[in-house]
C-alpha cells in the first residue's frame, strides 16, 4: 500500500478548509506573477529614458509607466495578502485538528504514560509540531507556489528582451541549485531529525531539573548536580557546532553562486557587445541587472522551503509516535468490583519489554486493611502502586480489585473505586475550591468546605483573602508543598474511594505540615483500603501488613513487629532509620 504524503495527510485532516489551502496557492502564483509586471513598466521607463536622452522633456509616459508600476506592485501585495488569510484558516484548522487528534489519543493512553514518555517532551511535540505544520501549511506552501510561478514568469522575461543575457542569467542558478540539493538531501533529513531530538532531550531534561529546584536549593548544589540537564545541554551543543562547520563551506558556495549573478552579466556583455555598446543593449543589461535579484531571492525561499518541508516531516514522525502508541483496551464485557479488596497473582512487569521491574509478585489484601509497601528505591514500590491504579498493564499475570480484573472494570468506575496522592501533588492555576472539586465535579460547596476541615486545611483558608475561592498562583498566592498536600488530600476526601494509595505523600512536608497531613491521613483512612509507600519508616509502622520490596520481588511481609523479631531486610532498613533521625547538628558556642 503506498504511503500518504504528508501533505496529502494534512489536507485531509483540514476537511472542507483545504479549499483555502488550494486557494492560497492559487492566490499565491497569481500574485508572483503579477508582481513581474511593475518590471516591465520599468523597462519602458528606461528605455524611453536612453530614447530621448539628453533631451528629458521629449518623454511623455514617464508617470504613466511610473503610476502602472506601482499599481501592479499593490494588487500584487493584495492579492498576496489574500493567499495568506486563506491558509491561515486552513492551518489554524490542521493544527488545532493535530491538537485534538493528538489529545483525544493521550487520555486513552495509560495513565503512567506521560511520566514515563516525559511531560516536557510530550508537551513539545503536541505544541510545537502541530506548530511547525501551521507555518509550513500558512506561509510556507503559498510561498513555494510563489517560488515556483516566479521562475516561469521570469523565463518570459529574460528570453524576451535578449536570450543570452537570460542564459547567463540563469547559469548562477543553476550552479546554486546544485549546491542547494547537496545540502537539502537525505543526510540533511537525517541531521534535521537528530536536531530534533536533540531539542527533545533539552526540553525534557529542562522540566525535570525545574521540578529538582527545590531539592538541589536545598542541598546547596548548582546546575552540575542534574547531571542529565547539562549533558543534553552539551550534546546539544556538540551537535550544533558540528552540522555548522558542515554546511559552513557549503553555504559559502551556495551565497557566492546566487549572489554572483552581475560577474556572469558584465562579463557576458564585455564579451557580446566588443566595444560597441547599443542603446538596445545598454537597456536590455540594466534591466537584467535589476530584474536578477528575484532569482536569487526565489531560489534562497525554494531551498527554506525544503528544509522546511524536513521539519514538517519529522513533526509528524513525533506526532505518530504518540498516535501509535496502544491505549489501554477497554472491555466488551464490564464487571464490577464487589468491595476494596486487591489481589495482585504471578505479576510481571518492564518499562521498556527487556528489563523486568515486578518479578512473579503476588500479594492479596482485604478490604480496609492498611498495607505499606517499603523497600531500597528503585526496587519496585510505585510501579506495584502504579498496576493497582492502572496506569499500566503487567505483561503477566493479573491484577484485581474487588475481586475482578481491572482490565475487566470501565475506565471511569476503577478512577472512582481507586485514588491516589502523590508526593508532588499538582494543583492547578485555579481556586481551591475548583482544585478540591476536581475529586467530584458535582460537589457543592458545602461538600468541599467539609472535605477542606477534614483534610485540616482550616489555617490555610484563615490566611488567604478569599478563603477557598482563593485562586492559586496568581496575586502572590503560593502554597507550601505541606499545604498542597492537604488540599490534595481534601480532593481525595471529597472523592472518597473505597481504595487509597500514598505514594510518600509526606516526602517534602515540613514537621508542623507533616503532622497535619498524618491527621487529615488517620481522617482519610478510616475505613478504606490503604497502600502506603514509604521511606520514613516511622509512618508504616502501625500498618496491618508491611509488604519489603527488594528487585521486584517481595523479600519478606508481616507486621512490624513480626519483621523486627525476623531481624531480615526490614529489622536493618529501620535500625538504619532510627540512626538517621536521632542525627543531631551541634552548634558550637564561641
Amino acid at each position: 500500500m503506498k504511503k500518504q504524503s504528508n501533505l496529502s495527510r494534512l489536507l485531509t485532516i483540514a476537511g472542507s478548509y483545504r479549499y483555502l489551502t488550494y486557494a492560497s496557492w492559487i492566490l499565491s502564483a497569481i500574485s508572483a506573477l503579477i508582481a513581474l509586471v511593475p518590471y516591465y513598466f520599468i523597462w519602458q521607463v528606461m528605455r524611453e529614458v536612453l530614447e530621448v536622452a539628453p533631451d528629458f522633456s521629449r518623454a511623455q509616459n514617464l508617470t504613466y509607466n511610473g503610476w502602472m508600476a506601482v499599481m501592479f506592485a499593490v494588487i500584487a501585495v493584495l492579492v498576496y495578502i489574500a493567499g495568506l488569510m486563506c491558509s491561515h484558516l486552513g492551518a489554524f484548522r490542521i493544527a488545532t485538528n493535530l491538537r485534538l487528534q493528538s489529545m483525544n489519543h493521550i487520555v486513552k493512553l495509560p495513565l503512567g504514560f506521560a511520566e514515563h514518555f516525559g511531560s516536557g517532551k510530550l508537551r513539545k511535540i503536541v505544541n510545537e509540531s502541530s506548530a511547525a505544520t501551521e507555518t509550513y501549511l500558512a506561509h510556507q506552501l503559498p510561498d513555494r507556489a510563489n517560488a515556483l510561478a516566479t521562475p516561469c514568469g521570469l523565463l518570459v522575461l529574460l528570453f524576451v528582451f535578449d536570450w543570452r543575457l537570460g542564459l547567463l542569467s540563469l547559469a548562477p542558478v543553476l550552479l546554486g541549485f546544485l549546491i542547494m540539493m547537496a545540502m537539502t538531501g537525505k543526510e540533511m533529513q537525517q541531521k534535521m531529525k537528530e536536531y530534533q531530538n536533540a531539542l527533545d532531550d533539552m526540553s525534557n531534561e529542562a522540566v525535570e531539573y525545574v521540578r529538582g529546584i527545590p531539592v538541589v536549593k536545598t542541598f546547596g548544589q548548582t546546575i552540575f548536580s542534574f547531571k542529565k540537564f547539562k549533558d543534553s545541554i552539551d550534546r546539544y551543543k556538540v551537535w550544533v557546532i558540528a552540522y555548522t562547520k558542515q554546511l559552513r563551506t557549503p553555504m559559502m558556495f551556495y551565497t557566492a553562486a546566487i549572489n554572483g549573478v552581475f560577474v556572469f552579466l558584465i562579463a557576458g556583455a564585455l564579451l557580446f557587445t566588443q566595444d560597441q555598446v547599443t542603446t538596445e543593449f545598454l537597456l536590455n543589461l540594466v534591466f537584467y541587472i535589476i530584474i536578477t535579484p528575484i532569482i536569487s531571492v526565489t531560489l534562497t525561499r525554494i531551498m527554506f522551503q525544503s528544509e522546511n518541508a524536513m521539519i514538517v516531516d519529522d513533526a509528524l514522525q513525533r506526532i505518530d509516535s504518540v498516535l501509535n502508541l496502544e491505549p489501554l483496551k477497554e472491555t466488551a464485557h464490564p464487571k464490577h468490583p464487589k468491595d476494596g479488596s486487591v489481589e495482585l497473582e504471578q505479576v510481571h512487569f518492564s518499562y521498556d519489554g527487556e528489563k523486568e521491574v515486578l518479578k512473579g509478585i503476588s500479594i492479596s489484601i482485604p478490604a480496609g486493611q492498611t498495607v505499606a509497601f517499603v523497600g531500597p528505591s528503585g526496587g519496585g514500590k510505585t510501579t506495584l502502586a502504579n498496576l493497582i491504579s492502572r496506569f499500566f498493564d503487567p505483561q503477566s499475570g493479573t491484577v484485581r480489585v474487588g475481586g475482578v480484573d481491572v482490565r475487566n472494570i470501565p475506565k471511569e468506575e476503577l478512577m472512582n473505586t481507586v485514588s491516589f496522592v502523590f508526593q508532588n501533588s499538582r494543583l492547578i492555576k485555579a481556586s481551591i475550591f475548583e482544585n478540591v472539586r476536581l475529586g467530584k465535579p458535582e460537589a457543592t460547596r458545602e461538600e468541599v468546605m467539609a472535605a477542606l476541615k477534614n483534610a485540616q486545611c482550616d489555617d490555610i483558608l484563615e490566611k488567604l483573602p478569599d478563603g477557598m475561592d482563593t485562586v492559586i498562583g496568581t496575586k502572590g498566592v503560593y502554597l507550601s508543598g505541606g499545604e498542597q498536600q492537604r488540599i490534595a488530600i481534601a480532593r481525595v476526601m471529597l472523592k472518597n474511594t473505597p481504595i487509597i494509595i500514598l505514594d510518600e505523600a509526606t516526602a517534602f512536608a515540613d514537621p508542623d505540615n507533616e503532622t497535619r497531613v498524618q491527621a487529615a491521613f488517620s481522617k482519610l483512612s478510616q475505613g478504606k483500603t490503604v497502600i502506603m509507600i514509604a521511606h520514613r519508616l516511622s509512618t508504616v509502622a502501625g500498618a496491618d501488613q508491611i509488604y519489603v520490596v527488594k528487585d521486584g520481588q517481595i523479600a519478606e511481609s508481616g507486621s512490624s513487629r513480626e519483621l523486627m523479631e525476623r531481624g531480615g531486610l526490614f529489622a536493618r532498613m529501620w535500625k538504619n532509620y532510627q540512626t538517621s533521625v536521632q542525627w543531631k547538628v551541634q552548634k558550637e558556642v564561641q
